[in-house]
This record gives structure tokens, sequence and C-alpha cells, in this order.
């Protein structure tokens, strides 16, 4: 009889794959138990012992009675046991999510239990999305479904414990009272022999860690669990193939969706303005969607309208509410929980921090951290889903908890910490921006800047390159900080940072952002009383409203300048400015007269450089009032002196001139060459605006030519550029050029 029991035992679990202990832990069935039945030395083991040992082995009930009548126990009858059906009713108005739930389809391998773990910020719609996809696929389960929320993040009360979880399961299961007293050995073992071979949807909502969630996972395949949680359990997916799946906002036209579905299509198609900007000011985000459209409909008759007044108003205040579930400012605060107090000052931070993203050295710099221990706190927050990352090692902040962590910062942290951080930043920027600023023009007069604070590291650029993506990656939060700083009065910052951005601005920006830029110098040097910045200021000021059409405005600023410039080189920088504002008006004979000044004063104060730039302009504007003869005379000095000092882009404004020159006087080949040359010259230095200007001169003279296919491909082109940028007038002008 041993060796008939002990044949039996043997070949059962030698057919499943197990070992003597990989047997007992899936079906808390001891070693010594299982060793003594494979041996025949163990006799009249419990009934409820060799129970377990069949489901475990996931036996079909002749094999079953076949096992207990060789160990000489009694088959007890066949019961019908539960099939749990735990899910939550499916959410009304779920909408999109089609990426999200296509990738779901894609969990499990079929050798063990399918585990997707859903991840994203509070209130972005984790459950929702589970709750869905299990309504949706109910067929797949037909042994029933466990949910439970484990309260990881929740408004009050610890997180459950996963025997507490695992004993409600087994009851489900229809486990005998008594069998329920085992402890955290023996219960999870149970659970996962009551499961096993079955074919189970198990979710596992809000979840805080992966030690919650382990006791709760199936040993077999056939199962699949959901788990969503705030924060992504890496255990998980390290120790048990889990996949995940990031949740974001909602999409433009999903919002939509989701709105209509509580407030109708006809009330949102009576206001579409006021719905789009309804969910730009909720960010997409779908809890703060949810109650904006739970109290428009219960007040039916107000327009939309109001509620984006009422949000653009009180911020983050208007998505406050009495239900803490409800309260956008209330969940947020619930991640904060399980950080520690670096993380949640650094997560603070990030709420007052200039600009819309920041990279891994700003945000360094804002707390006040080596990079390495900064991007650990920033990997943490990552994690925890109140930080996202893109590319190039820049995080961001959704707006909304934005908004939040600025709040929680002027709660928590004392005035002179978040003004330090900021000092922090703008030190960083302008060093930073100083050093790209003299890769891009070296040949340019240095900003003089203060030296830097103790701490503070200029982000090292190898070359002009490098220096110019960090310019484009950086352009809007070195915007923003100019913004920050002058709203705090720190004028001579301004008026540094300004004038480190002017060369890329010149060459990448719009007129718009380039404008702004001018007036904060201006106001900044007004403050500072100094002269030379002063002239400065308004020269560049002046220049910009010249470009951008503004006559009068341009005249105004430099007659400023003019009048309070007392050094012969401040001067003529003025005369050639008040040239380009004349010249932009199409008055060539003043202009012409402003740039002969100012060659002349260039002359007297021995500066052979700006000598060059001025021969340019004398040539460019004689070309255009028909002085063909000393027009050519003055370019090829122009070209000439740039050529001899190095200076490339300059030499392509020489080029330029020299190409129109060729164009008007019929010589259409050569004014072709002239033009390419200068447009190699131009994006070789990063200059996409005067590359787009030269794009545009090159479609005249392929048109003389008849090559018509490349007078089109560069004004199209040139007209992207324009457009982008806001460059009205010449967007009209090559328009209508693509036009006729």
């Amino acid at each position: 009889m041993a060796e008939e029991t002990g044949s039996v035992v043997r070949r059962l679990r030698v057919r499943a794959g197990l070992t003597q202990e990989g047997l007992a832990d899936r079906s808390g069935v001891s070693v010594r138990t299982i060793r003594g039945l494979e041996t025949g030395s163990r006799r009249n083991p419990q009934l409820a012992s060799l129970v377990q040992l069949a489901d475990a082995l996931g036996l079909s009930a002749g094999e079953r009675d076949e096992l207990l009548t060789a160990l000489g126990a009694a088959a007890p009858p066949v019961t019908a046991r539960p099939v749990p059906r735990q899910l939550p009713a499916a959410p009304r108005g779920f909408a999109g999510r089609t990426g999200e739930l296509a990738a779901l389809e894609r969990t499990g391998d079929g050798r063990s239990a399918a585990i997707t773990v859903i991840v994203g910020a509070g209130g972005i719609g984790k459950t929702w999305l589970a709750l869905q996809w299990a309504h949706d696929h109910l067929d797949r389960f037909p042994d029933g479904q466990l949910f439970a929320d484990l309260r990881g993040f929740s408004p009050g009360g610890d997180p459950v414990e996963p025997l507490t979880v695992v004993r409600g399961f087994l009851t489900a299961l229809g486990a005998d009272p008594a069998e329920l007293a085992g402890g955290p050995g023996e219960l999870p073992a149970l659970y996962r022999s009551r499961v096993a071979g079955k074919r189970m949807l198990i979710v596992l909502d809000n979840a805080a860690t992966a030690d919650q969630v382990t006791p709760l996972l199936p040993g077999t395949p056939g199962c699949t669990v959901l788990v969503t949680s705030r924060q992504l359990p890496t255990a998980l997916l390290h120790h048990h193939g889990a996949q995940h799946v990031r949740l974001g906002v909602l999409a433009e036209a999903d919002a939509h969706t989701l709105l209509a579905h509580r407030l109708g299509h006809h009330r949102l198609a009576a206001e579409p303005a006021a719905t789009a900007a309804l969910i730009r000011a909720c960010g997409h985000h779908p809890l703060a969607l949810s109650l904006v459209a739970c109290r428009a409909q219960t007040g039916s008759g107000t327009p939309v309208g109001e509620f984006v007044t009422e949000l653009r108003e009180a911020g983050l205040d208007a998505l406050d509410d009495a239900d803490p579930a409800a309260s956008l400012p209330d969940v947020l605060s619930w991640s904060l929980r399980s950080l520690t107090a670096e993380q949640c000052r650094a997560f603070a931070l990030l709420g007052v921090a200039p600009g819309a993203d920041i990279a891994l050295p700003t945000a360094a710099h804002l707390v006040g951290l080596p990079p390495p221990r900064a991007r650990k706190i920033l990997r943490r927050l990552e994690d925890a889903s109140l930080l996202g990352r893109h590319t190039h090692d820049r995080y961001l902040l959704h707006d909304l908890t934005r908004a939040y962590a600025a709040t929680t910062a002027h709660e928590s942290l004392a005035g002179d910490e978040i003004e330090a951080a900021l000092h922090r930043v703008f030190a960083f920027y302008l060093h930073t921006a100083h050093a790209a600023d003299r890769l891009l023009n070296p040949h340019g007069p240095a900003v003089e800047i203060d030296p830097p604070a103790s701490g503070t590291r200029a982000h090292p650029l190898a070359d002009a390159t490098a220096a110019l993506a960090w310019f484009d990656h950086e352009r809007l939060n070195l915007l923003a900080t100019l913004q920050t700083a002058a709203a705090r009065s720190r004028h001579r910052g301004v008026w540094q940072l300004a004038e480190t951005l002017n060369t890329y601005l010149r060459r990448r920006a719009g007129l718009d952002e380039l404008l702004a830029v001018r007036r904060a110098a201006v106001d900044a040097a007004t403050h500072l009383r100094e002269h030379s910045a002063l002239v400065l200021a308004h020269r560049r000021l002046g220049r910009t409203h010249a470009e951008l059409g503004h006559h009068e405005e341009a005249l105004h600023h430099l007659h400023r300048a003019l009048a309070i410039a007392e050094r012969q080189d401040e001067q003529a920088h003025v005369h050639r400015m008040l040239a380009l504002a004349h010249g932009v008006r199409d008055d060539h004979r003043r202009a012409l007269e402003h740039a002969t000044q100012a060659l002349s004063l260039f002359r007297a104060a021995d500066d052979p450089e700006w000598q060059a730039d001025a021969h340019n302009q004398v040539g460019w504007h004689a070309a255009h009032l028909g002085d063909h003869a000393n027009a050519y005379t003055h370019c090829e000095a122009a070209l000439a002196g740039h050529r001899q000092h190095g200076n490339a882009e300059a030499a392509a404004d020489a080029l330029t001139s020299l190409g129109y020159l060729a164009q008007h006087t019929g010589h259409h080949e050569q004014a072709i060459d002239h033009y390419e040359q200068a447009l190699a010259r131009y994006r070789a230095s990063g200059n996409t605006r005067l590359a787009a200007d030269t794009l545009a001169r090159l479609g005249e003279p392929y048109d003389a030519l008849r090559r018509h296919d490349e007078a089109r491909a560069v004004r199209t082109e040139a007209l992207e550029f324009y457009r982008r940028n806001g460059h009205t007038a010449a967007t009209d002008r090559v328009q209508r050029q693509l036009d006729g």
C-alpha cells in the first residue's frame, strides 16, 4: 500500500512539474506531509490537506477520486462552489483610452499568471480603465472575478493588510471558516490552491506597494491580475514578469466625449469655444472634467463659459469639493503620504520653478543638491505619478499638479527658501546662457555678468552646435525665467539675461518673443539708470519694432537712444538701426544717409569689424537706389572685411547683398550662387530667420530662369518658417508669390 500511495502522489507531482517544496508552496500542505505521503510513512492524512493537494495539482474529478482512494480516504461529495462576481459596476461615461485598452489585450504569456499594473496620477482614471476592460471581457473568466480596494492612497486609514484581503477572497471562494485561521504562510498558499487551474480575473485596486500585492497573486497560469496604483511597483515587474500601462490625461476628442455624456451634445454644441476652453482649463484631466461636469449638470441653466471663468480666477480651489474622493487637491495630497520630507520639498519647489518643464541640471540647482541625488528624487516623484519625463532627461508636471505643488510650496516652505531656490535657477540659466552666447557669437561684444554664486555651475557646452541645442531646449524656460526675475524686480539680472539671449533670439525666435524680451530689457535698464545699458536697450527695441512694421514706435526708441548716446560707437550703432528702420519702409534714400553716417562714425572709432558691416549696409541701400557700381564697391569691401575677421555669418550678409545686385543686373546664375553660399552659412550657424529670408529671395532668380519648381520649393520652405514664427508681413508676401 505504501508503494502504491507514493507512486500516485509522486506521479501526479512530477506530471505537474513540481518539486516537493514547490507543491508545498502552492498547496499550503507542509513538505513533511507530502514527503510522508510519497514514502507511505504518513497514514490517514487530513482530508483538508488532500483536497488542497488535489486543487494545487489541478486534478480532474476522476483524478481527485483516484488520489483520495489510493490514500485511503473517502472521496467527499462534490459540491458546487460559489463563483464570485465581485466587480463593481462598469463606469458610466467612459471615454477614449483606445491605446491603453489595446495594451491590456497583450498581457500574459500563457505560462504564468498574466499581471498588468495600471499606473497613473490620482484621479486620472485607472480604476475606470480596469473596470471597463473587465466588463468588456467577462466571458474570459467563467470561474469568477475578485475585486479588492487596497486603499493604498485613500482619505483615511492605513492600506489594507494583504491577509485581510486573502480571507475575503477565500470566503468568496467558499472556504470553510475553520480554514481562515491560518497565518501569513498558510492563508496565501490556501488561496493559491483555490484559484489554481481556474480562469479568473483578480482586480487589485489602489495598491500602495508590491508587498501589498504579492500575497494576492495566483501561482498558476489561467488567472489574469489587474493592479492599479499611483506608483509603479517595480518589484512586480522584476520578480513576477508584470507588464505596466501608464495612464495620462485624455485626448481632446475623448475629453469632449466625457463632457458630452454628462451635459449632452446639444449643450456643448451651443458653446463650442467655451467647451474647448473648459477642456484646456481642466488640463484634459478626467477628475477635473468630471467634477466640473457634475456641477454643470446641477446648474443646467448656467453657461459653460462661467465655469471656465471660475477656473481661471480661482485656479485649483475651483476643483475642491466636500467629497474628498471628488476633490482634486485632496486626491493629489494623498500621493504625498508615501514621500520623504526631502521628496516633498522637491515636489513643492518644482511647482514654483519657471517654465513648463525642467531639465536635470536645472532641477539640481532648484533643490540645491548634486545631480545624482536630484535624479534619484525625480525618479521617485516619477514613480509616484506626480512627475512625467520625456526626452533629453526633461521632467514636467501636469498644469493642475503644478498648481498644487506651488500651493504646497507657499504653505510648507519659508519665503526665503523659495527665493533662494529661484535665485539658484536664475544664476544657472544666466551663466549657461552667457557661455552659450559666446559660442554662438564669438565676434560680438561680451556681456558682463555677475560672478556665479557658490554652488552655481554652468552647464558644460562643447561647441556652437551644443549651445544652439541647449537654447532650443530651454528657450521657453529662459523666457519664463526672465518674466519671473522681472516680477521680482531683479533688474540687473533681467538686463544681463536679455542680452545673453540676443544672438539666439535673433536667429531662431519669433518677433513677438523678441519684442517681449526687448521691452523687459528697456524696463530693467530704466531702473538701473546705467547709460550704456539704456542706449543698447532702446536701440534693440527700436529694431524689433521696425521689423514688425511698427514704424513710429521704432523711430521713437531709436531717436531716444541717439539722444542719450555719447560715444561714437554707440551713435554709429543707432544710425545702423535707423538705416534698417527706414529701409523696411523702402525709404532707401534716408536709410542710405544713416548707413553712411554709421560708416563714418565706425571709421572715426577705428572699428574695422563694424566698418565692414556698415559697408554692407551702404551697398544694400545704394543697390536699391540703382547705384549699382557704388553698391558693388561697398559690398565687396564688406565681404573682404568679414572674411578677414573670420565672421562667417556677417560674410553671409554681404553675399546676400551681392546676390541682390547680381539679380537686379540680370546675372541670375550668379545671384543664385551668392544666395546659396549665404544660405549655407546661415544654416551652419543655425540662423533660421535669415535662412528663410534668403530662401524667399532665391525664388526670384529661379523664376527668372524659368526654374519654377525650384522657386516654389524654396518659397514653401520660407513660408513654413514665417508662419511658425509669426512673421505676418513676410508670410503674406511669400504666399502671394506662391499663389501667383
